[in-house]
C-alpha cells in the first residue's frame, strides 16, 4: 500500500484513494491532455498506483490509449457496447468501486473530472500532486471541503508538492 496512510477508514475493506495532479488553479487537463510536464511526477504516479486497481473514465482511458501496466484497469463508461482488451468495464463509478474491491490492491481513482466528482464521497484518501502553476485548461479537480480531510503527509519537490489527505474520522462518522 505504497503511499497510503496506515489508517484504514473501514477495517477489513480496501481503501478508495483519489490520485490526481492538480494545478494551483484546480486545472487537471486541457483538451484531453495534461497541461504540464514535470520531471518525476509520472514516476510518482506509477509508484503510487502500481500493484493496485485503477478506476478511470473512458475518455481518460482513451487519452492514455492502453491499459496501464502493472495495474488492474477498470474503465467507467455509459456506453453499454464499449469494451477494450485488458480492461474491466463498469457503467457507474459506484459499480466500478464495487468491482475493484474484488480485484488486486487498493482502489485508485485516476480521473477524469466526472469520475473524481462521483468518487469523492466514496474516497478514504487523496494523494494529490499540487502543481505550482496555473495553466489554462478545460478540466478541473472537484472542490472538496478541507474540513472533512486531514493532511497526513506533505513532500515538497521541484515544482510541486505531493500531499496525502485522509478523510477525517469526525466526517466519516457524521
Amino acid at each position: 500500500m505504497s503511499g497510503t496512510s496506515d489508517q484504514a477508514a473501514r477495517p477489513g475493506e480496501k481503501r478508495v484513494v483519489m490520485v490526481a495532479a492538480v494545478a494551483d488553479n484546480g486545472v487537471i487537463g486541457a483538451a484531453g491532455r495534461i497541461p504540464w510536464r514535470i520531471p518525476g511526477e509520472q514516476k510518482h504516479f506509477r509508484a503510487v498506483t502500481s500493484g493496485h486497481t485503477v478506476v478511470m473514465g473512458r475518455r481518460t482511458y482513451e487519452s492514455i490509449g492502453r491499459p496501464l501496466p502493472d495495474r488492474t484497469n477498470v474503465v467507467v463508461t455509459r456506453r453499454t457496447d464499449w469494451s477494450a482488451p485488458g480492461v474491466h468495464v463498469a457503467h457507474t463509478v459506484e459499480d466500478a468501486v464495487a468491482l475493484a474491491r474484488d480485484l488486486p490492491g487498493d482502489v485508485m481513482v485516476i480521473g477524469g473530472a466526472e469520475v473524481y466528482a462521483a468518487a469523492l464521497p466514496l474516497a478514504d484518501e487523496q494523494i494529490l500532486t499540487e502543481v505550482h502553476a496555473s495553466p489554462e485548461g478545460d478540466t478541473c479537480y472537484p472542490d472538496f471541503d478541507r474540513a472533512e480531510w486531514v493532511e497526513a503527509r506533505r513532500e515538497a519537490r521541484e515544482g510541486y508538492d505531493v500531499v496525502w489527505w485522509a478523510r477525517s474520522p469526525v466526517s466519516a462518522d457524521a
